[in-house]
């Protein structure tokens, strides 16, 4: 669904990707496994159009999206959760979700939809976003990504900074959102998680793929060795 050719990407004068190249799994989810500084976020903002690359490609379902404006991304089915459960602090719960849904025809199903995958946010829907826990904020964050009805879903440390008791949640609704047909792209620094999730992972060391292949015995062994765990 997605292929990543070459891509070379920086910030002003600092090359950070160096010529990386992934394809993500039709099966699931492919995870990206590096460091800080590796240049995994780098690559998620590149993929949704955040950062214009300096050479190299982006195909999504065939298509060259390379030069294609992030809104025209999300409606392609492209969704983006950046690192840091973010929203709109000052909205509540569910103007948050409200204010994406209006930008859809079906915006009304898809909040009950989204509600069903975390019921736990219908207590929360007149609560302001800034009120909520790490936890909570996270699952406000991937509802509001799901709501615009996403093929692939771009994921940015998804469990960082969450209560250990909400970290378990957060990975079996990923896995579930995988198994229904949604494609994931998820950029972790937990080995464990990332390879219970995936069916292929990539390793990216200063701003270059280092390792990549299946999911298979002896990945994580490779893995550790690849990342000098």
């Amino acid at each position: 669904m997605l292929e990543i050719r070459d891509l070379h990407v920086g910030y002003g004068r600092t090359t950070v990707l160096h010529g990386v190249s992934l394809s993500t799994s039709d099966e699931g989810v492919t995870s990206v496994l590096g460091h800080n500084g590796a240049g995994k976020s780098t690559l998620l903002r590149a993929v949704m159009g955040l950062l214009k690359p300096r050479a190299g490609s982006v195909l999504f379902d065939g298509k060259d999206i390379t030069r294609m404006q992030p809104h025209d991304r999300v409606r392609m089915g492209i969704a983006y959760v950046p690192q840091g459960q973010q929203s709109f602090p000052y909205l509540t719960t569910g103007e948050n979700l409200q204010l994406v849904a209006d930008g859809r025809k079906d915006g009304k199903a898809a909040i009950a939809d989204v509600l069903d995958l975390f019921p736990a946010l219908t207590e929360l829907l007149d609560r302001r976003a800034g009120l909520l826990s790490g936890g909570q904020r996270q699952q406000l964050a991937l509802a509001r990504a799901l709501i615009t009805g996403p093929k692939l879903l771009l994921l940015d440390e998804p469990t960082e900074g969450i209560q250990p008791s909400v970290v378990q949640e957060i990975e079996e609704k990923i896995m579930r959102l995988s198994q229904s047909g949604i494609d994931v792209l998820l950029v972790e620094q937990h080995i464990g998680f990332a390879l219970r999730a995936a069916s292929t992972y990539a390793v990216i060391e200063s701003g270059e793929i280092v390792r990549a292949g299946a999911v298979e015995p002896g990945a994580d062994e490779i893995i550790r060795t690849a990342m000098a765990v």
